[in-house]
């Protein structure tokens, strides 16, 4: 599976409105500068993020974007399926389970890439926008793979 640049792009915006909840609504400008991210494409991606359920907009002057739940209850997995659809390795559809492959060895394949999909979508599920956070105040060490 491969991570988009919007589904990249997607949780750096809301690890940053995470790093920033106590000043209240962030300005999809602030939001751009101090991530680094083209601020019209940021526009698009939080207007998804927005329609996920993820943020929140208030309009207006000290307007802008905040989080629409506690950054411990937002998982990285919602993120990036906000923008970018289920976490799968691929649309390959399902093996045929009795033994009935069409091709060989395709159905074999098939079940491996579903459960690869399935790993990738359980790691992701085990982080949070408050531990990914903490991680990057230093406060909880680096992800790492499992031994």
């Amino acid at each position: 599976m491969r991570v988009s640049t919007r589904g990249d792009y997607a949780c750096r915006a809301l690890l940053s409105l995470a790093l920033h909840d106590e000043s209240g609504p962030t300005s999809v400008r602030d939001i751009a500068e101090r991530t680094g991210l083209p601020q019209p494409y940021l526009e698009q991606i939080l207007l998804a993020l927005k329609g996920a359920g993820l943020v929140r907009s208030k309009r207006g002057v000290g307007g802008g974007y905040v989080l629409a739940r506690d950054a411990d209850e937002i998982l990285l997995s919602e993120i990036v399926s906000a923008v970018d659809g289920p976490i799968t390795l691929g649309d390959f559809g399902q093996p045929h389970q009795d033994g009935a492959c069409d091709h060989e060895g395709q159905c074999v394949l098939l079940a491996i890439w579903n459960v690869a999909g399935d790993v990738m979508r359980r790691h992701l599920e085990g982080y949070t926008l408050a531990s990914i956070a903490a991680v990057s105040r230093g406060e909880a060490p680096w992800p790492q793979a499992p031994a």
